[in-house]
């Protein structure tokens, strides 16, 4: 492994060392980012290092899913995604679990409140309706509550675009094969969508449906196994109105139904069971600017639906979900802002089952929870942002988080050093409380992040180079036990370190060069399926202006594994370690106008070098595979 890890990092620096002779001069956007403000600010004065994946990205990935774009930011595991569609997938940020991870979608927490812990199911969203995603990492609970405990994932959908009307059509076919078995390569995977917006004086619209369709794989690894389906289907229209220059109303309603095949476990087959989820969810932004600030409220409402039948068993999951965050940005001088706030959840779910019942009137919660933040830029390059937030649950009482971010960005030189403590909580969730495997006397996971960096630019601008060490330290975290089958409080501290480099060097206005490295340290009760090392690379080539491609290279560790065995003669559970072997893939892909500005068309091909590996034990993963694929614009 070590031999491996020594080429993927000669393969970086040799690849920086050739880069760096191109001279070329070439004019860099000024980034803007979200995440750490709730208010538009230039990345040059942000304190953290937030991976930004902007629409013309996700254009040169065309073909994957948003758990594999993902994968592909440093510190972002996301196990599952090598694996069938419809896959469960575990997202791991700096070695965080599912409910560690706050995702966003247009500014809002998105949460299936019957799920195992308070988070969204990727699975559900479909890449062709993102516009961007942006990734912070770090605790975040200042600005946005539970969940944020190792980072915030932010996704902003598509919007209306400026003519009065405007659409496109689009479909991707691609096959579904493992390494063991091929079938020549045959069309397995379908994705097929429209979509038509427009603005029309004070009035936009945008309106999309898509439609996914797979099969090819069995989910448990073994011969002869039955392929497991998936499929789904998502609607979303979202209008709004600019009632006057400083008042704005946007409204959004989403319906996502997935139904997805799934087996009895590692290498068990089953030919029966089945997950149909369906959500439905609405959301109201109003805006209003004055003369030194903004305000504004972000609300949504949802409702899922999960029909869960597992060995011949069908247990009906309801949940029900209310998200209000109202918050105003003041700006008090030239150099200084802040953002107060207040936010509103409420969550109840029901369980319906052949052996148990858990009543809505039983299983529910609320928060309520103001908040303030300042933020400090200077004009001398010192850029300071603190907050804090305070906490009141229904159930276990109150809590206060806080964070203090400072940064500094050299007037001569390209350089800019930050550092940051922040601080978070988990609340648990529904099910860890009172599903059959919950205890009602669990309480909220307390995190607490330090981290410093620096950030500089190159070469007029050409080359970028981050890195970030950081530490984490969990108290009271939520783990699940083997033995018993049940959720519980950790005794004791869990501790996380690691660092995270990047790099990204634009060679000339048509090549560009991108990689990062990832090292993560873990206590044992996070370390499963977390790989101490990962790396990723890739070059994108914009050969003539309709021509473009681009291969990337994904290199991840081996990954310590747990399962639970029941031996004879007492057939008494006993826990059992294995070791997942590292792997390694490439992927590529390559894209044309074929009518410029109207029909763009693609190709695939994903684990070129068909390598077999393991991303969990006794399930299955992809081998090669390819996708082709076009977007008509009209």
């Amino acid at each position: 492994m070590n031999k491996k890890i020594t080429v993927v990092g000669a393969f970086l620096l040799a690849s920086i060392g050739v880069f760096a002779q191109e001279n070329d001069s070439i004019n860099k956007l000024n980034e803007v980012v979200i995440s750490d403000s709730k208010f538009a600010l230039p990345k040059e004065k942000s304190g953290k290092v937030i991976v930004k994946i902007s629409a013309e990205e996700l254009q040169k990935r065309k073909g994957q899913s948003v758990a594999s774009v993902l994968s592909t930011v440093a510190g972002v595991e996301i196990n599952g995604n090598q694996s069938r569609n419809g896959k469960d997938l575990g997202l791991y940020l700096r070695g965080g679990r599912n409910h560690q991870v706050l995702i966003l979608i247009d500014g809002v927490p998105v949460t299936d409140a019957s799920g195992i812990n308070l988070s969204y199911d990727l699975r559900l969203l479909p890449v062709d309706q993102i516009e961007s995603i942006e990734v912070m990492k770090g605790a975040s609970s200042t600005l946005y509550g539970t969940g944020a405990a190792t980072g915030v994932i932010n996704i902003t959908l598509k919007k209306a675009g400026k003519k009065d009307i405007a659409g496109n059509a689009y479909m991707n076919i691609g096959s579904m094969e493992t390494t063991e078995k091929t079938n020549n390569y045959e069309p397995q995977e379908f994705n097929q969508g429209f979509g038509v917006n427009g603005t029309i004086n004070k009035f936009n619209y945008f309106a999309t449906l898509n439609n996914t369709e797979s099969t090819g794989i069995s989910e448990a690894k073994g011969d002869n196994f039955e392929a497991d389906n998936f499929s789904r289907v998502n609607a979303m229209v979202k209008f709004g109105v600019k009632a006057t220059k400083k008042l704005s109303l946007d409204f959004s309603a989403n319906y996502d139904r997935m139904k997805n095949d799934f087996d009895g476990g590692s290498f068990s087959d089953d030919l029966e069971n089945y997950l149909l989820s369906e959500q439905y969810r609405v959301g109201f932004s109003p805006k209003y600017k004055y003369n030194k600030g903004e305000f504004v409220m972000n609300s949504s409402a949802n409702v899922i639906s999960r029909d869960f039948f597992s060995y011949g068993s069908l247990t009906n999951y309801k949940s029900r979900s209310i998200n209000t965050d109202v918050f105003n940005k003041y700006q008090i001088t030239s150099e200084v802002f802040i953002v107060t706030g207040a936010q509103f959840q409420f969550h109840e779910m029901s369980n319906e089952s052949q052996y148990t019942t858990i009543q809505k009137e039983l299983a529910k919660f609320n928060m309520i929870d103001p908040y303030l933040t300042a933020v400090y830029n200077s004009d001398f390059g010192l850029n300071l942002n603190v907050g804090a937030r305070y906490n009141m649950h229904s159930k276990y009482g109150n809590n206060l988080v806080y964070n203090v971010n400072p940064s500094y960005k050299f007037e001569n030189l390209p350089l800019k050093l930050l550092a940051s403590y922040s601080t978070a909580f988990v609340s648990p969730s529904l099910y860890q409380l009172y599903s059959p495997y919950g205890d009602l006397e669990l309480t909220p996971e307390k995190d607490a992040t330090i981290e410093a960096g620096f950030e500089t630019n190159l070469l007029s601008e050409k080359l970028t180079i981050s890195a970030v060490a950081f530490q984490r330290e969990e108290k009271e975290a939520i783990g699940f036990d083997l033995m018993t089958y049940k959720y519980f409080n950790v005794t004791g501290l869990n501790n996380a370190k690691g660092l995270e480099t990047a790099l990204s060097y634009q060679l000339s206005k048509s090549i560009k060069f991108d990689a990062n490295y990832t090292f993560t340290e873990l206590a044992k009760q996070s370390r499963i399926l977390n790989p101490k090392h990962k790396a990723n690379a890739s070059v994108d080539v914009q050969a003539t202006e309709r021509l473009g491609f681009n291969v990337a290279y994904q290199f991840v560790s081996d990954r310590p594994f747990e399962y639970t065995v029941y031996l004879p003669p007492t057939f008494d559970p006993v826990v059992m370690s294995e070791t997942l072997k590292d792997y390694q893939l490439v992927n590529a892909n390559i894209r044309y106008d074929l009518i410029k500005n109207r029909l763009h068309v693609f190709a695939a091909a994903d684990n070129i070098l068909n390598k077999d590996f393991v991303e969990t034990r006794g399930f299955s993963t992809r081998g090669r595979n390819f996708k082709i694929g076009f977007n008509f614009l009209f």
